[in-house]
């Protein structure tokens, strides 16, 4: 049997080296149009700003390891610019010599990936000081063009994950960085009460953020950037972190079928809808693992996983593909941000609505124990039953952590009823007694039996800003928080002591604010017949 893989990033080596465990005989040969294979994209933000100095410690595989290690074929600079599924053959161009030859298969695998997005702006055909970063070629020569040009002022059109990394190794360079967004915040899909955390973050290390903006024009090449308000700014060097979109235009010239968003549909099996013609990676869509809706799948970690069950299923085991959870993490200084699966942002657009969601801010490890942390932990489940949609957590230690747990307790179909039971390791440097995974499973069970009611600031009636109590239970040292105007301040250390000043005749709100102290106030308030609402904001 041959198998042609096309890709060598992430899932196509990872798929030919385990296909080569399992079987000696098989013919395998994998071709990528790029110079390199098998290398550690992430990593790239970290050699730009010389975090990682040896770009080719970053190359897991050479073909000439997969050879001799592995005997797998590899050519690089190498394109397939047509498949022939009648004939199950390729055609393969020499991206040096621009020769072309067919060859035969009768597994294919397409592990094609996607590229970057490169808006469509007036003048950007003009840039010369202009990069986006996706492969190890990029890399090389934005770093080239760094140490050569020495550029004092760089900007990033685009505010996402990918986009800040490079902001922050840009800045430990010494550059002056702007980041441009037409968002309203940073890091989408994070919900906007994380992505404020990131804000101040960034701010702090001098990034200049210009969020709610869009870019109109590049002037000068690339040397000026016009904002849709009309304001220029003068940069030396440009980064294009604007997304990505997948390398689906060979499946689609092949009769295999793409969803709208461009994206390789395939099957449990990864399998796409032409006979022995396989996808994984960055290029497919699947069915999210949470909620079975199709979702990309738009992970390296993901890819490699994807490859090496994939070997398994054409070794012939009877494994499927169980969806994808989409498992996040990525540093912003001093900050670890994490995610998996659905924010509210990510609900929102796939029109679920039937969801509750909390927000806790314990410390990352023991209060007594020094160095102690806020960390910000969001978990989002379903109203009803308790199942776990999604988190996100952002801090400067056990983000990751967190979110890892949690990602296990979704593979594993446990619910917010569960987080309470999990035995979590603990000592004061790493944690506490009660993990904040397992307070946030508290939180969110009380929500859930109506121990605690909140609303969200989008669903109190217009009516009652005008007749309900607002109550803020901030201490006197703790600055305001959240958007509305509180009708009193009451401390919570006293407010049992002050609990006439609560009306009885109109509906009350506690103001938000992150952490336990509005729990502990509506309580104290149930207690003495008061119902009381948590606004989320």
């Amino acid at each position: 049997m041959k198998v042609i893989v096309i890709g060598g990033v992430a899932g196509g080596p990872s798929f030919a080296t385990r296909l080569r465990r399992l079987d000696e005989n098989i013919e395998i040969l994998l071709v990528e149009r790029g110079a390199h294979i098998s290398y550690a994209s992430c990593a790239l933000p970290y050699y730009l700003g010389d975090t990682i100095t040896d770009l080719d410690s970053l190359i897991e595989r050479t073909p000439e390891i997969l050879k001799n290690k592995n005997n797998i074929d590899v050519l690089v600079r190498h394109e397939v610019t047509a498949i022939d599924s009648a004939t199950k053959q390729v055609t393969i161009k020499n991206l040096a010599t621009q020769a072309t030859y067919q060859e035969k298969y009768d597994v294919l695998v397409l592990a094609i990936g996607a590229r970057a997005i490169l808006p469509p702006i007036k003048g950007s055909e003009t840039v010369k000081n202009g990069f986006a970063l996706r492969n190890v070629t990029d890399a090389a020569t934005i770093k080239s063009f760094i140490e050569t040009k020495k550029p004092h002022q760089a900007t990033i059109i685009g505010a996402g994950p990918a986009g800040l990394e490079i902001a922050e190794n840009f800045r430990q360079l010494g550059m002056a960085v702007t980041v441009v967004d037409q968002l309203p915040t940073v890091a989408y899909p994070y919900d906007p009460e994380l992505a404020e955390i990131m804000v101040a973050e960034l701010q702090r290390n001098g990034v200049r953020l210009l969020l709610n903006e869009t870019v109109t024009e590049i002037q000068d090449a690339g040397q000026k950037i016009i904002l849709a308000n009309g304001t220029s700014l003068e940069t030396d060097l440009l980064i294009f972190a604007t997304g990505v979109r997948p390398n689906s235009e060979l499946a689609a010239a092949a009769g295999i079928k793409l969803a709208e968003n461009h994206h390789i549909i395939v099957d449990e099996k990864l399998a796409t809808n032409i006979p022995d013609i396989y996808a994984i990676g960055d290029v497919i869509q699947t069915t999210s693992y949470i909620t079975g809706l199709p979702v990309p799948s738009m992970l390296s970690s993901a890819a490699n996983r994807q490859g090496h069950l994939l070997a398994d299923i054409i070794n012939g085991a009877p494994l499927t593909y169980r969806g994808f959870i989409g498992t996040g993490v990525a540093k912003i200084f001093d900050l670890t941000i994490s995610l998996v699966g659905y924010t509210e942002n990510a609900l929102k657009a796939a029109g679920i609505t039937n969801y509750k969601t909390v927000l806790i801010t314990p410390f990352d490890h023991a209060h007594f124990y020094p160095g102690a942390k806020r960390l910000n932990l969001k978990l989002i489940f379903e109203a009803e039953t308790g199942k776990i949609l999604g988190a996100q957590a952002v801090g400067e230690r056990g983000a990751d952590k967190r979110i890892g747990e949690i990602s296990a307790a979704i593979t594993g179909k446990l619910t917010v009823f569960d987080l309470p039971d999990l035995e979590l390791p603990y000592s004061p440097p790493y944690s506490m007694t009660r993990d904040p995974v397992n307070t946030a499973g508290y939180v969110a069970i009380n929500q859930l039996n109506n121990t605690i009611v909140t609303i969200k600031l989008a669903d109190i009636p217009a009516a009652d800003f005008a007749t309900a109590f607002f109550l803020d239970v901030r201490e006197a040292d703790k600055p305001l928080a959240g958007t509305v105007e509180a009708t009193k301040n009451i401390p919570l250390s006293v407010l049992r002591e002050n609990l006439a000043e609560i009306p009885l005749d109109r509906k009350v709100y506690i103001t938000f604010r992150k952490g336990l102290n509005p729990y502990n106030a509506a309580r104290i308030l149930a207690g003495k017949g008061v119902t009381a609402l948590l606004i989320e904001e």
